[in-house]
């Protein structure tokens, strides 16, 4: 595998969770709560929003390093 290919895969896998992290917040402020009723992960529904806030954060930034990367042909 080279460099390039390495890259695009974490890219890849990086949006894709992005997307799945972004669908799980909730608008009314539920969070992950909502999903089968209490999350047992989380102690309560604030931490839980702020964790997947956490994971949001680093996936963007994750996906846009990458994007930033290939689009400038570094690799």
């Amino acid at each position: 595998m080279t460099t390039a290919t390495i890259v695009q895969l974490v890219w890849v896998i990086s949006a894709v969770s992005l997307i799945v992290v972004v669908l799980l917040h909730s608008p009314k402020g539920d969070g992950i709560g909502g999903i089968g009723g209490q999350a047992q992960l989380f102690t309560s529904a604030k931490s839980a929003e702020t964790t997947l806030n956490r994971i949001t954060w680093t996936l963007t930034i994750l996906f846009m390093g990458c994007t930033v990367v290939l689009s400038a042909g570094w690799i």
